[in-house]
């Protein structure tokens, strides 16, 4: 195992040791291939780099309290792919395909799985993109599918479950509704840089985006899915132009078991006035608590019209729900919905 300070790690790249890519071409799909280079050459008039018919996925493995090395529900994220190449109409990896692969990464990087102690893991970014030569604007033919590792602390580099702050984004959009934004696409992600950008530099860690037709109810975080809890319901946004984060999925199945309600549904700005926990949910923080959301005409004024304040530290349903997440990632809890894939060393 490598020598690292895991503690002083934040949700950002570091090297490893090896990547794992194939190509589609003509409709065939070449062998899966390591290699220790982090380089791929391309051509000038790839798609990608024109009209970005790009996907990407995010999954985690995790060194257990008992020493076995879990993935975490990499099937889901093999689905979520089809989906998005599906919609950029490209060809696609098996969910057999994608899982090896994943698998195969982890075993050429095994020096790089953080210890149990660290409360790291190991991120693993598998990225699909066209790659044949194109002038004209159409779907990639070919493309090329590449699975990389970073062995990743928290989000923000802050401590886990520490609460962040947000602010409402009136005038910029992540998705429109009737586009892409219910898939993990690259071009999604570029639209929302600038409106995060003018977030983070006032101060506040997340940007919490609204529907694009009235504005008037949430939709998600610029990073992660919007959930609260209210008395004894788990309340999380129903929209296609959301993001169907596994996260929030899984959350919502453990909350099913602790006997909460669960709703799916249009959640009001005005409605952030009687929630009593609200967070972010994904990959890359299961859950971080949200202490604070502003409220105000343009992203870019000083002046606040309205606050929401929220605990300065995690709800306990919040809690709980992140406790019975990670316990099943790390081997602590019975994994009572077979969600971990065991990886053993190669």
């Amino acid at each position: 195992m490598a020598n690292i300070d895991y503690s002083q790690r934040s949700f950002s790249y570091y090297p490893t040791d090896a990547i794992i890519s194939a190509k589609c071409i003509d409709g065939v799909w070449t062998e899966p291939e390591l290699s220790s280079k982090f380089e791929l050459a391309l051509h000038p008039f790839a798609g990608v780099f024109h009209y970005a018919p790009s996907c990407f996925e995010g999954a985690k493995a995790f060194r257990g309290v008992d020493g076995k090395v879990r993935l975490f529900r990499p099937d889901q994220n093999a689905l979520r792919m089809q989906s998005s190449a599906q919609y950029l109409d490209m060809p696609y990896p098996s969910v057999e395909m994608f899982v090896d692969m994943c698998v195969r990464c982890i075993q050429a990087n095994w020096d790089y799985i953080p210890p149990y102690e660290s409360g790291a893991s190991l991120y693993l970014r598998p990225v699909l993109f066209g790659i044949n030569p194109q002038l004209g604007i159409k779907s990639a033919n070919d493309v090329m599918f590449v699975v990389m590792a970073s062995g990743v602390g928290t989000y923000s580099g802050a401590k886990i479950l520490s609460p962040g702050t947000a602010v409402l984004s009136r005038n910029y959009d992540r998705a429109a509704t009737f586009g892409s934004g219910g898939y993990k696409l690259g071009a999604n992600y570029a639209q929302s840089l600038h409106a995060y950008n003018i977030a983070h530099n006032q101060g506040y860690r997340e940007l919490l985006f609204l529907d694009s037709a009235t504005h008037s109810h949430i939709e998600e975080f610029g990073s992660s899915n919007f959930f609260a809890i209210k008395g004894n319901t788990y309340i999380t946004t129903n929209s296609p132009s959301v993001l169907p984060s596994i996260t929030n999925k899984c959350l919502r199945q453990v909350a099913r078991e602790f006997g909460l309600k669960v709703e799916k549904r249009n959640i009001y700005v005005e409605e952030l006035e009687h929630m009593e926990e609200v967070n972010s949910c994904g990959t890359a923080v299961v859950i971080t608590p949200i202490c604070q959301i502003d409220d105000k005409e343009r992203l870019e004024d000083e002046k606040v019209t309205k606050t929401y304040r929220f605990a300065n530290e995690c709800g306990p349903i919040s809690r709980k729900l992140y406790d019975r997440i990670i316990g099943i990632q790390k081997g602590l809890d019975e994994d009572t919905y077979n969600w971990c894939l065991i990886v053993d060393k190669k």
